[in-house]
Formats: C-alpha cells, sequence, structure tokens
C-alpha cells in the first residue's frame, strides 16, 4: 500500500515540481485526511522536507502542501525517548514541530533517510538525538535495508523451535 502512495505523490506532487521523492512517512494531522512527512531532493540538490495532507475530492486524490523546509535548516532531529518505542518526535528548525509519526518504525525510517541524505548532499553536522544507535544506522542488521536478514532469522527460529518439538517423547 505505502509503495502505492509514494508512487502517486512521486507522480502527482512531486515529479511536476522536479522534485525526487525519497522517502514518506504518515503522521498525524489535524482535520480529515491523511498527512505525510515527505523528503525530496530538489534538481539543484537541495533537501526538501514537508508535510503534504492527502485529501479526496469527488473520488479524486489531491495533495497539498502544508509546511516546507531545508535540510539545511534542521537543527536537530529529537526522538524523544530512545529506550520506549514511541511515534514521537520533534523537529528543530527556526521553530521546534512536534510530529507523531504513524509508528515508532516509521520514525526511524525518516530519521535514516534525512541522516543519508545529510551525507550526500550538505556533510554537516546534523544533531539525531534520543534515537537508539543501532536501529538508526543503516549497517544495522535491524535497519530497514535487512529485512529479508530479519526474515531469514524468523524462519531460523521458527525452525529450531519445531525441530526441538519434535525431539521432545510424548508421554
Amino acid at each position: 500500500m505505502s509503495s502505492l502512495v509514494k508512487e502517486d505523490l512521486a507522480k502527482r506532487l512531486f515529479g511536476p515540481r522536479r522534485r525526487r521523492l525519497q522517502e514518506f512517512i504518515e503522521v498525524e494531522g489535524s482535520g480529515a485526511g491523511r498527512c505525510y512527512l515527505c523528503a525530496a531532493v530538489t534538481k539543484s540538490e537541495e533537501v526538501e522536507i514537508c508535510m503534504v495532507k492527502h485529501l479526496r475530492v469527488d473520488r479524486e486524490e489531491k495533495y497539498e502542501i502544508l509546511e516546507k523546509w531545508f535540510l539545511k535548516d534542521l537543527e536537530m532531529i529529537d526522538g524523544k525517548e530512545a529506550d520506549t518505542d514511541n511515534p514521537y518526535f520533534d523537529m528543530h528548525f527556526h521553530k521546534v514541530y512536534n510530529l507523531e509519526a504513524y509508528s515508532c518504525a516509521s520514525k526511524y525510517t525518516f530519521a535514516r533517510t534525512l541522516n543519508k541524505l545529510n551525507e550526500i548532499y550538505l556533510k554537516k553536522d546534523l544533531k539525531i538525538v534520543n534515537f537508539d544507535d543501532t536501529y538508526l544506522n543503516d549497517d544495522s542488521i535491524w535497519s530497514s535495508n535487512n529485512r529479508d536478514c530479519l526474515v531469514l532469522m524468523r524462519i531460523c527460529f521458527y525452525a529450531s523451535n519445531l525441530l526441538c518439538l519434535s525431539l521432545c517423547p510424548l508421554s
């Protein structure tokens, strides 16, 4: 489902504006419709972060940009609490924006994306605080790019449990 939304956002909103959508997450918004936090790259290789409202008007999908910032203006991303599973985080620009992601995983996905885009395009010291480094780094086995490893580990775990259970004598 999310890949369809990403494709639709890229085609209807970012493509006509000559932007490449890199990542998006669903965030809590006020009122009707869904809100997405998006990271896109411009032709001049600036990274935009924008809040997009998704509306359905007469069977047609509409997207409206509510807020727009640049990654170069982002001072800090605060994950609130690194040791708890919560979707809340703050983005510090000239003002602090309190956000609630759809899930804790999507919060980490967006932080990883901004960190990666910063390394590619800006190379500035981006402060990312109150995030667990284990899940924040792309080279971690738990990162989103290694989902196949997680699936394989889970299959092996279940297989070993089944083997142990099959070797137990029935009394």
